[in-house]
């Protein structure tokens, strides 16, 4: 008997912490249930096309330093306190410059949350080794070091689900929630969900005039639409005015498919394509920086050809390198994890099937 009196505190114990422990774990459940809303892009404010320069916040020009980096070749601006302030690596017109922390998130799909300071803009002209001493370039930063006016980012995240339709100048839809394309109806044995070949002409509804002469004809089964390549041609090409092909072998600029953009010779080859084979997967990813395009062969049926693009975000805030593309499975733009996890590290589903990365 004085064996179970003693028992009972333990016992008693023992509940307590198992009631905590249930309690716990279904406020966990709730809590991801209540969070896997529609897509959610924090900071709205900064991403508002606003340009806001606070007084005396672009460094004195005698307090920052210039230095040269490899792999690829790069030069680095840094400020009085030693911190990164922009990155330009040679032969590409991609800057990264530090501002405003933004949180890009995407509850509907996936837990990861990436919170960044690079902003993604596009120069005027491809980068050179010493090009800082340029006028253009002293221009184009003094504008550009310290604005808030939508970057690469910006455009990326105007095409994920819920996002508000927006327009130009001129009344045209230029961005929005965007589908993949359209279904894919003929019932073919091991087809696709969704059909690909819809580029930015299609999610905008009117024809494209290209500089060889080319007109993109937009169809309407496919409006408000962009496949993988289309999407990042909608958002380095149309939106931040990086040159567009007609296709992949007409015109100059950015081709019309993942395999055209990854074979070119456009921008820089930050990991190099050696094959398309399991064996041809980069060894190692830390060359990689925000805004890097990053390409995948994700199906035996289109042989030697590379089949998916999309773009370096940044690391999340668990630690894992998250990128951006627009996906049948998703039906659209997307860093969910329905399909496949969107991190290039690791070795989940993208992670084994990347094989180079270019730097526009």
């Amino acid at each position: 008997m004085p064996g179970k009196k003693k028992s009972r505190p333990v016992l008693s114990g023992l509940v307590v912490l198992g009631l905590v422990a249930a309690s716990g774990y279904l406020t966990l459940e709730l809590r991801a249930q209540e969070e896997r809303g529609v897509t959610e892009v924090r900071d709205v404010g900064v991403l508002d096309g606003t340009r806001a320069k606070t007084a005396g916040a672009a460094a004195n020009p005698s307090e920052q330093r210039w230095s040269r980096l490899e792999n690829p070749a790069r030069s680095v601006l840094r400020g009085a306190d030693g911190q990164v302030k922009a990155v330009l690596t040679d032969g590409a017109r991609t800057a990264t410059l530090k501002g405003p922390a933004r949180t890009f998130a995407e509850p509907a799909s996936t837990s990861s949350k990436v919170s960044t300071t690079d902003w993604v803009r596009l120069l005027p002209k491809r980068w050179t080794k010493d090009a800082q001493n340029s006028t253009w370039f002293k221009e184009w930063y003094a504008e550009y070091a310290t604005s808030r006016e939508d970057d690469v980012f910006a455009f990326a995240f105007q095409y994920v689900a819920g996002a508000a339709p927006r327009k130009d100048a001129q009344g045209l839809v230029v961005a929005g929630d965007a589908n993949f394309g359209p279904l894919n109806t003929s019932g073919a044995e091991g087809g696709d969900l969704r059909l690909e070949q819809s580029d930015f002409y299609d999610f905008l509804g009117t024809p494209y005039p290209f500089r060889d002469g080319a007109v993109g004809t937009p169809e309407a089964l496919r409006a408000r639409s962009l496949d993988c390549s289309g999407y990042i041609r909608m958002v380095m090409g149309y939106r931040a005015r990086y040159p567009l092909m007609s296709s992949d072998t007409s015109g100059d600029g950015l081709p019309r498919t993942a395999n055209g953009m990854a074979r070119s010779g456009e921008g820089t080859d930050v990991l190099p394509l050696t094959g398309i084979a399991a064996k041809d997967r980069p060894s190692a990813i830390d060359q990689l920086q925000p805004g890097d395009l990053v390409f995948f062969k994700l199906d035996t049926r289109t042989g030697q050809r590379l089949d998916h693009v999309g773009m370096v975000l940044g690391h999340d805030t668990e630690g894992h390198l998250i990128f951006v593309s627009s996906r049948e499975e998703v039906n659209g733009p997307t860093i969910g994890d329905i399909g496949g996890v969107s991190r290039l590290d690791g070795n989940g589903y993208y992670a084994k099937t990347l094989r180079s990365a270019k730097r526009l």
